[in-house]
């Protein structure tokens, strides 16, 4: 099978390719063509281990680039499309670049897909299309309402990629995932922002009351969802991908400041972040019962591995952290 992956130099989109390559899902015979602009958060460096594989081919480039895409595009099978701008932060301060990239970046590699056959879409998204949801869990039926301009760009590429599906037969397939965490991810996201903080001596931020929820979901199981997605899952289809582990931001806090071996002195309240949604949940039953999904990764043995690869990598995040200083 003829694999494009868009966005996989970024955190997700690289740990994929990684495991992709390196038999996680079977004995091989795929080819993988990575498009990424290599943006701020993407890096190459995470694809430095499958560099040299022969079946890895990398291609520079902007998924709103009509006329690239459409070469690229040409001679795969399916399209595995993580492609994003994705921090909240970075959408309420400016949301332009976040429509251009998610809305009109996913239709032009729909139209893309559409002219050439392409056999599946996989599009990746994000619990955060729901909105915000004070008891329960949201199943794929839930209606969207998003509440950043970042989830509203989501959920209108959700909506573009579903409606190729319908009106074009384009087998398109949508995954929705809780918050990853893992080695690579961008330190900007709370879990490395914190961890890289704490190891430099720094405080660390957190917003309002601390009692924001989310669902934590380690980058082996998204990715591992993603897959069996991409293989079994139906087209026209929504699949929730989850960890089933739902903390507030302050237990998680604890957790981050017990692994690097901090106390609460290193913790800096902040205003908080404008519409900031106060729970994320997920109902995960659907891809357990139709795909077999199931998530493997502890939180506790996770988060510890995590916070050991920051440990271990500093020449990875310390130029990025320096370069993108804000």
């Amino acid at each position: 099978m003829r694999i494009l992956v868009t966005g996989g130099a970024g955190f997700i989109g690289s740990n994929y390719v990684r495991r992709l390559l390196g038999g996680a899902y079977g004995a091989g015979g795929d080819t993988v063509t990575v498009l990424d602009k290599l943006t701020y958060s993407g890096n190459l460096a995470n694809l430095t281990g499958v560099a040299d594989h022969p079946a890895y081919t990398f291609v520079q480039g902007d998924i709103c680039d009509a006329d690239l895409v459409d070469e690229v595009v040409a001679g795969h099978d399916v399209v595995v499309h993580f492609a994003a701008e994705t921090h909240v932060d970075r959408s309420i301060e400016g949301s332009a670049e976040f429509v251009k990239t998610n809305v009109v970046g996913t239709l032009t590699l729909l139209d893309a897909a559409l002219r050439h056959g392409i056999d599946r879409f996989l599009h990746v998204s994000t619990d955060e299309v729901y909105g915000s949801i004070e008891e329960g869990s949201w199943t794929e039926e839930w209606p969207l309402a998003p509440r950043s301009p970042y989830s509203a760009s989501k959920a209108s590429s959700d909506l573009l990629a579903l409606a190729y599906h319908r009106t074009h037969a384009l087998d398109v397939v949508v995954t929705r995932c809780s918050n990853n965490y893992g080695p690579h991810q961008f330190p900007e996201k709370v879990i490395p922002l914190f961890v890289t903080n704490l190891l430099d001596g720094k405080k660390v931020p957190l917003y309002g009351d601390g009692l924001n929820i989310r669902d934590w979901l380690h980058v082996d199981d998204h990715c591992d969802g993603i897959h069996l997605a991409l293989s079994k899952g139906r087209a026209g289809e929504v699949y929730n991908i989850g960890g089933g582990t739902e903390l507030t931001n302050k237990e998680l806090t604890g957790m981050l400041l017990e692994a690097c071996g901090a106390d609460w002195g290193m913790v800096q309240p902040v205003a908080d972040r404008k519409g900031h949604d106060r729970r994320y949940s997920l109902d995960i039953t659907k891809i357990q019962r139709e795909l077999g999904y199931e998530p493997a990764v502890g939180l506790a043995s996770g988060l510890a591995a995590t916070v050991n690869w920051y440990k271990e990598n500093r020449a990875w995040w310390e130029p990025l952290k320096a370069a993108n200083a804000r």
